[in-house]
């Protein structure tokens, strides 16, 4: 009798432990992505299918981009060293090109893959993945952790949507994770304590690479951050307090900053459900600073913190800033304002430098499940 009570318990215990183990799978599965939830591939898939504008149009815009990046070869280093900007601002353009070039290739064909299933995308973007996972070791120089938190947000994003492909090898894949561990979220996380868009770039990337990595505790932790820094970072007319500073460049700086704040929004809300976007202090949130960016971008003349100000265009070098953090917030707040700046230029892609809102046309945002 003592025996099959024992052999009974045995075996519910092992009922739980495969319980939790299919809810932990469940869990990873239901959030393919921090950046792209099922819910919006399926529904971007279903407008190419049915070929709507504009995402037709901004489909086969990424298939040329993955195309090319098809015929790209991987430019790791050992180590990511990237000298301050205002120091040295061609060798630090010139040196962030390694990751910049290869986030990109690897997180275009990554989501080429998931739009039309064609195994050749996602073996190149693993490939780009297993190169930084397995030559790359460290960073270093004053931007080497700010570079790899605001260009490497590709890599977390490819590796995400890649997670569970057959064609990524188990022990690549451990590798890739003890990289994302030991460089880029600790690159992250040692700047991302920073007041300004140092510290945003940084909590997005460390927020990324927890989804990655399941770590609910450091997600957890990055919440908290960002929530603590939001009010003091934006003023009640809309301003950001510490992106003003950059003389000419304070619009630019501006952009710089709601980026990579409204894109960790985005992943909060993706894999807990909460809406930030929504959040007001004394008149103060995330829609009157994209307000204020848009306003002056359009009115430069008005700016008071410095003459003549840089402003963002469809022939800036980088890519046409503020619209496509516009064109993604659109779908967030669906503001007249923002969608007769954006449309004109439609599909909108931003190809380099910093990544948050890289595809914005294509993969839309919606808080009501695109429905």
């Amino acid at each position: 009798m003592n025996k099959l009570k024992s052999n009974l318990i045995f075996s519910l215990v092992l009922c739980l432990i495969s319980w939790l183990s299919f809810q932990n799978n469940l869990y990873a599965s239901d959030n393919p992505g921090g950046m792209h939830p099922q819910k919006q591939l399926d529904f971007v898939k279903k407008q190419i299918k049915n070929k709507k504008e504009p995402f037709l149009t901004a489909f086969k815009a990424l298939i040329v981009k993955a195309d090319s990046a098809l015929l790209v070869n991987q430019h790791a280093v050992e180590d990511f060293s990237i000298p301050g900007f205002y120091a040295d601002k061609e060798g630090h353009r010139r040196t962030s090109l390694a990751l910049q070039v290869d986030g990109f290739s690897a997180y275009s064909c990554a989501l080429a893959y998931q739009l039309t299933g064609k195994t050749k995308y996602a073996v190149k973007a693993i490939y780009f993945l297993n190169s930084w996972a397995t030559i790359n070791k460290k960073y270093s120089l004053l931007d080497g952790s700010l570079v790899m938190s605001y260009s490497g947000t590709t890599m977390m994003m490819a590796a995400e949507l890649l997670k569970n492909n057959k064609n990524w090898k188990a022990a690549d894949r451990e590798q890739f994770t003890q990289w994302t561990k030991n460089v880029f979220r600790h690159a992250a996380n040692s700047i991302r304590y920073r007041n300004n868009n140092s510290g945003d770039w940084s909590r997005l990337a460390s927020l990324l690479a927890d989804v990655y990595l399941n770590d609910q505790e450091d997600f957890q932790k990055n919440v908290e951050m960002i929530k603590n820094e939001l009010f003091k970072q934006i003023a009640p007319d809309g301003h950001m307090v510490e992106e003003v500073k950059r003389q000419g460049n304070g619009i630019w700086y501006t952009y710089f900053s709601l980026a990579p704040i409204s894109a960790s929004f985005w992943v909060i809300y993706n894999q807990t459900g909460e809406n930030l976007y929504a959040l007001e202090k004394d008149g103060a949130s995330v829609k009157k600073a994209l307000d204020y960016l848009l306003y002056y971008n359009q009115h430069p003349a008005e700016w008071t913190w410095f003459k003549n100000p840089v402003t963002g265009n469809k022939d800036t070098e980088t890519g046409f800033w503020p619209a496509n953090l516009l064109e993604a917030m659109n779908g967030i707040y669906h503001s007249k304002d923002f969608e007769a700046f954006v449309a004109p230029h439609r599909p909108i892609i931003y190809p380099r430098h910093d990544y948050a809102w890289t595809y914005p046309t294509l993969f839309p945002l919606s808080l009501t499940g695109y429905k």
